[in-house]
């Protein structure tokens, strides 16, 4: 079924399905659009409170629709899809319930693009399954040791309000940028699900525990999937100094860095960012544009 009626912040013009498959006994929504016949490219949201899939990433749906098949499922915890009350939500949670998807769908050497702690998410499949991936995008992405500042509290203290969303939203973007009274309407009454409140929480306390969202640096060097590093110059949440840590780590790496732009890039500046990835997916013949 269509479900562009879940875009309540802007149309989309692409045809975007709803999907749910069951991905290790945990029931996974995800979208898609575009050509079945291109080649597939993967979408793995951010983990702010509200965050979705069609919320994150339906800017650019209509873009790498052009050149890929796209595929945006929802994290655990997140979205439509479970929200187990039995588990710590912790990183290598996520990590295996999306590898777990990534095999029910029966999709192997594919690039994936992730955000924040989609794209920790994504880094993390490529350290225990690097065959799984034939390219790594990782925008304002987690996985390294950022100091949690005073800034990070109104995400990770998020408090189910209007005015803690507001705030929050704040801290994810850059100068530039003003969200609507919709998007943050909609953040707010996504992030309000019995479910997932309980879930976001409990992620959020892990992080704080663990003294941030981070792997071993020694761990993120053995990658060696070609990978794009792109980062808003004004992201606070993952500042810019991460970004060049993680290309001077990741031995295959390519970096891009936007001025103004914050830990939104794909909200942000879509057509720069997707013209970017596809440029970057375009110059490896294994993952280039149909």
């Amino acid at each position: 079924m269509s479900v562009n009626t879940l875009s309540r912040t802007q149309p989309t013009p692409v045809d975007v399905k709803s999907n749910f498959i069951d991905a290790s006994g945990l029931k996974t929504h995800y979208l898609t659009c575009g050509d079945p016949s291109k080649p597939p490219i993967i979408l793995i949201h951010g983990g702010g409170a509200g965050a979705t899939a069609m919320g994150n990433w339906q800017g650019t749906f209509d873009l790498f629709a052009k050149t890929h098949y796209v595929i945006a499922p929802e994290m655990l915890g997140f979205g439509q899809t479970a929200k187990p009350q039995n588990i710590a939500y912790s990183q290598d949670d996520r990590v295996n319930h999306m590898k777990a998807f990534l095999d029910a769908m029966d999709l192997t050497g594919i690039p994936l693009v992730g955000n924040s702690m989609g794209g920790a998410t994504s880094l993390g499949i490529c350290m225990k399954w690097p065959e799984a991936v034939s390219d790594l995008v990782l925008m304002g992405s987690a996985g390294l040791n950022v100091e949690i500042t005073p800034a990070m509290m109104p995400i990770l203290g998020y408090d189910f309000t209007i005015e803690g969303m507001h705030k929050l939203i704040s801290a994810l973007t850059g100068p530039l940028y003003t969200a609507s009274d919709e998007i943050i309407k909609a953040r707010h009454e996504g992030s309000l699900d019995p479910d997932g409140r309980v879930a976001y929480t409990k992620a959020m306390g892990w992080i704080r525990e663990q003294g941030g969202l981070a792997y071993a640096e020694e761990e993120i060097s053995q990658v060696k999937n070609r990978t794009l590093v792109v980062n808003g110059k004004d992201d606070i949440v993952v500042p810019l100094a991460y970004g060049i840590r993680f290309m001077e780590l990741l031995e295959n790496s390519t970096g891009y860095f936007m001025p103004h732009i914050g830990h939104w890039v794909m909200i942000e500046a879509p057509e720069e960012f997707a013209e970017v990835v596809q440029g970057f997916l375009a110059r490896n013949p294994g993952t280039g544009a149909a």
